[in-house]
């Protein structure tokens, strides 16, 4: 056996977390296992996102990797976010006969929804003690996380802190929306999609697909009008109450 001379485990393992390569493999491997899990016990508990957040978090904290080196690999898996958002418009234009026929309930919804979403989420923080700047991070959660983002910072709140919520508020309606929409026996997959791109975003629109095309292609869109809708709405809605 030749011994490896000068050698060093310590420098090797801060070069690789240092490595756009960790942050990569970690990010590809996490949703992988979130993907297994979720097939080969069907929970809708281990949705496949969440499975990757805490699987991601866990190992940055345990092997103390700080998130800024971890996002030189995870920012790779990022870009490729605008062109999935892009494919979304495969299933929609499968499915536009649909959407013609109901484009005025669609919309209303989506514009109840939006101030449901906007006014709910001020009045609630207000009632529970919650300071104006956290009202104004908590206004713009009803859309994407790229809008809200921007959003929050329009309006004066806490983008980091929208971001955060945002993305809470999709894995939460990823994993109970479903469940929920079949307790309430709402089972139209145009009403399924409408409300899980609503509250739940790409995430969201990401389990409707595995649900249906249908379902998939009007989620999609409630996603993407959800966003405008909520842009608009925001600052009427602050200024208002």
């Amino acid at each position: 056996m030749i011994p490896l001379v000068g050698w060093h485990p310590h420098e090797t393992w801060d070069w690789l977390t240092s490595s756009p390569l960790f942050g990569l493999t970690l990010t590809l491997a996490a949703y992988a296992l979130g993907r297994w899990a979720h097939r080969r016990t069907g929970n809708p508990v281990l949705q496949p996102v969440l499975v990757a957040v805490v699987v991601i978090g866990g190992v940055l904290l345990l092997t103390d990797v700080s998130y800024d080196d971890y996002l030189r690999g995870g920012s790779f898996v990022g870009f490729w976010l605008g062109p999935a958002t892009v494919a979304l418009a495969l299933p929609l234009h499968h499915e536009w006969h649909l959407v013609r026929r109901a484009a005025m309930p669609l919309l209303t919804g989506i514009v109840a929804g939006a101030l449901v979403s906007i006014c709910s989420a001020v009045l609630v923080t207000r009632v529970t003690g919650g300071s104006r700047l956290l009202q104004l991070t908590m206004a713009p959660k009803a859309a994407t996380t790229p809008v809200s983002i921007a959003l929050s910072d329009q309006v004066g709140g806490i983008p980091e802190l929208t971001a955060v919520l945002t993305i809470v508020a999709g894995i939460t309606g990823a994993v109970a929306g479903p469940w929920l929409l079949d307790l309430l026996r709402v089972r139209d997959p145009r009403a399924r999609g409408l409300a899980l791109g609503a509250a739940s975003h790409g995430i969201g629109t990401s389990r409707a697909l595995q649900e249906s095309r249908v379902e998939g292609a009007f989620s999609a869109l409630s996603m993407a009008l959800s966003a405008l809708a909520t842009s608009v709405l925001v600052p009427v809605v602050l200024l208002v109450l």
